[in-house]
């Protein structure tokens, strides 16, 4: 009984890593899309250039 119940706990522990992970890929996915926006359409400063991407 005891080894059931940890098959089921490990099995229960693999599947909410799994959809963490999965959670955290598209999470990573749209981060990455919104960063690529943001440097194509980045702005010009003061004397028509790009500048710098980071601000520190």
């Amino acid at each position: 009984m005891l080894a059931l119940v940890l098959v089921l706990l490990l099995a229960l522990l693999l599947f909410g890593a799994g959809f963490a992970l999965k959670v955290l890929w598209w999470v990573a996915l749209i981060v990455f899309a919104l960063w690529l926006l943001g440097f194509v359409a980045r702005g010009t400063n003061a004397s028509g250039s790009r500048g710098r991407w980071y601000r520190w």
